[in-house]
């Protein structure tokens, strides 16, 4: 079966993704009502779903508009049901829905907020990170600890490296300022920085990007490699000791 992905640009710098597939649609977060209304009118499509990745104003603040206009049903993680806009279904880990015949994983991407979930499509080779992993970073730890997040972002690099990677922000640029103090002599970065920039001066999104791009690129997925803690000076450290040193070094940038 077919699917449609539609990146819609939100706010100053969110995005909100569009998935389509046998006349159903699935929106992953909404942080405005506006673009997305829009986006579906644009297409002739209803909206029949709402899958929330997190309890952040900038990623849930259109779905009740968007609950009452189309009757959506909507589902996020249990654990943030407190901090959500009502929940239809309510997920923990490892939860498994279908939605127009893709079966739909939910996992817990916890560590830019606790009870953050991403949403994992196999069969559309697609995952909905929102702000755990992002285009050549990860998200700030409001709440989670270095481990945490590092346990996180283990979790999707095992996934297929052709998969597409839907996150939340046009950070990318900024991203890739921070990355190259990084690996500086990293040819695969040089050559991302230099694509970011082109498809930016043309007003064109960074996002979605692919897991195997990120693996290649994104600092913070590079943890575990030793010849990024030889380049630190952190060559005994463990890969979630790198990665706090990396998160520290960004947070200070």
């Amino acid at each position: 079966m077919t699917f449609d992905l539609i990146t819609i640009p939100c706010r100053t710098d969110n995005y909100a993704f569009l998935l389509h597939a046998d006349g159903k649609t699935a929106l992953v977060d909404a942080p405005e009502a506006g673009p997305i209304i829009s986006a579906l009118a644009d297409r002739g499509w209803g909206l029949d779903e709402i899958w929330i990745t997190h309890h952040h104003d900038d990623h849930i603040d259109g779905v009740d508009t968007l609950r009452r206009k189309f009757g959506a049903t909507v589902r996020g993680a249990k654990i943030d049901a407190h901090r959500l806009p009502e929940l239809d279904h309510a997920h923990v880990d490892g939860d498994s829905f279908d939605f127009a015949d893709f079966p739909v994983t939910v996992m817990d991407v916890s560590g830019h907020t606790l009870g953050h979930v991403a949403f994992y499509v196999a069969q559309a080779n697609a995952v909905f990170t929102a702000d755990s992993l992002m285009a050549l970073g990860c998200g700030r730890l409001f709440e989670g600890t270095p481990d945490t997040m590092w346990n996180s972002l283990s979790r999707l690099a095992n996934l297929p490296p052709e998969t597409t990677v839907c996150s939340g922000h046009e950070y990318t640029e900024a991203n890739g300022r921070f990355a190259i103090t990084i690996e500086p002599e990293n040819p695969d970065l040089v050559q991302r920085i230099s694509d970011i920039k082109v498809a930016r001066s043309a007003g064109q999104p960074t996002v979605p990007s692919t897991l195997k791009l990120e693996l290649q690129t994104n600092p913070f997925l590079r943890a575990g490699l030793q010849s990024l803690k030889d380049t630190l000076n952190m060559s005994g450290a463990t890969d979630a000791e790198v990665f706090a040193e990396i998160r520290r070094r960004k947070d200070s940038f």
